[in-house]
C-alpha cells in the first residue's frame, strides 16, 4: 500500500481521524501485555513503533551476518508479509517465490536460515528444532512471542515517525515512548530530517548508521530507477549520489507483485529514454529471471558509525 499523504503532513483528515487513535494504542498494549513464548534461543527484534518501511529487513540482514560471524547458529524469523504460506516453514529460495513467503523472506534467506510463521511463537520453536542459538525477527517489537533478548527501534532518518499519530491518522501503531520501553536501544539510519531523535527518551541509546550500496556500478550510466518499497524516493536519490544520469523514476506500492503490464510498461519506457533499467534487490526477487537480467540490482547495507556500540547488545 502506499502511505497516506497527511500521515506525513497532518493535513485533513488526519485531526479528524485522531480520536481513533485510542483504540489503535489499546490494542497493542493489551497484544504486548500478553506473556510471551520462551524459545530457548537469544532473539533479537529489528523492529519499529509504525507501519511502513524504516529499514528494518535492512538491519535484521546486518544482525544476521554479524551474528554468523561470532559464530551463532542464527535464523531469520519473519511474518512472510505478502505471502500466503502461513508456516512454520524453511523458506529455498529455489522453490520458493514472493508469492508464497514474501519478498522480505526471501532477502532474508540470502543471508541466513529464513522461517516464515504467522504464529511467531510456532515459527521460534522450528528454529530452534532446526538448530538454532540465535534468532532475528524482522518486525515484531508489537508482537510478545517471543520472547526478546534485545529490540532495536529502527527509525528513518528521512521519514522520522510521520505526522506523530495512531493510526488511523498516522502510521504509528503505538506511541512512540511505548515502543522504546520494549527497546534495548534506537538505530536512526540516515540524517534525523525530522526530529525524530527528539521524540525518544533521553535514556535510550541511539546507534547512528548509514545506508550503503553498490550503485556506484552505474556511475555515468543514463537509469531508469523503478522501486516498491516504503519509500522509493530514497532509492532515487542513492543513485543520483552514485553518479548516474536519473532519466526518470517510476515508485510502486511496498511490496509490489510486478504483473506483465508492469514489465511491458518498464521495457517500453526504458526503450523510450535510451535508459537502463535498475532497481533494489527487494523489487528483484519478484522480477521474473529473464527481466531480472536485463536490470541493475542495487544491493544496500548499513555501516555505523560506531561498530562496538552495536556489539555491547548483542554479547
Amino acid at each position: 500500500m502506499r502511505a497516506p499523504a497527511f500521515w506525513t503532513t497532518d493535513a485533513f483528515p488526519a485531526p479528524l481521524l485522531a480520536p481513533l487513535g485510542a483504540i489503535t494504542r489499546a490494542l497493542t498494549a493489551r497484544r504486548v501485555a500478553r506473556p510471551g513464548f520462551r524459545s530457548g534461543a537469544r532473539v533479537f527484534c529489528a523492529g519499529n513503533a509504525g507501519v511502513g518501511g524504516a529499514g528494518k529487513t535492512i538491519l535484521a540482514r546486518h544482525l544476521l551476518a554479524h551474528l554468523a560471524d561470532r559464530g551463532e547458529t542464527v535464523f531469520a524469523l519473519t511474518r512472510g508479509h505478502g505471502g500466503r504460506l502461513a508456516g512454520p516453514l524453511r523458506v529455498d529460495p529455489a522453490r520458493h517465490g514472493a508469492a508464497e513467503v514474501g519478498d522480505e523472506a526471501l532477502l532474508l534467506a540470502a543471508t541466513a536460515p529464513t522461517i516464515v510463521a504467522r504464529d511467531r511463537a510456532a515459527g521460534a520453536a522450528f528454529a530452534v528444532a532446526a538448530g538454532a542459538t540465535a534468532i532475528v525477527m524482522d518486525d515484531g517489537l508489537q508482537n510478545p512471542d517471543p520472547v526478546k533478548t534485545a529490540s532495536f527501534l529502527v527509525i528513518d532518518g528521512g521519514a522520522g515517525f510521520g505526522n506523530g499519530r495512531l493510526l488511523p491518522a498516522g502510521p504509528l501503531r503505538e506511541p512512540v515512548e511505548a515502543a522504546a520501553r520494549r527497546c534495548a536501544a534506537a538505530v536512526l539510519i540516515g540524517a534525523d530530517r525530522t526530529g525524530a531523535r527528539a521524540a525518544l527518551p533521553p535514556s535510550l541509546p541511539v546507534l547512528t548508521a548509514r545506508l550503503v550500496t553498490d550503485a556506484g556500478q552505474l556511475a555515468g550510466a543514463r537509469v531508469l530507477g523503478f522501486a516498491g518499497i516504503g519509500r522509493p524516493e530514497k532509492f532515487f536519490e542513492s543513485l543520483s549520489d552514485a553518479g548516474a544520469e536519473i532519466a526518470g523514476t517510476l515508485p510502486f506500492p511496498d511490496h509490489h507483485a510486478y504483473r506483465p503490464a508492469d514489465l511491458a510498461r518498464l521495457d517500453a519506457e526504458a526503450s523510450r529514454l535510451g535508459a537502463r533499467l535498475a532497481t533494489t534487490a527487494k523489487d528483484a526477487v519478484k522480477l521474473p529471471p529473464a527481466f531480472r537480467a536485463r536490470c541493475a540490482v542495487i544491493e544496500a547495507g548499513l555501516a555505523f558509525d560506531d561498530p562496538a556500540a552495536l556489539d555491547r547488545f548483542l554479547t
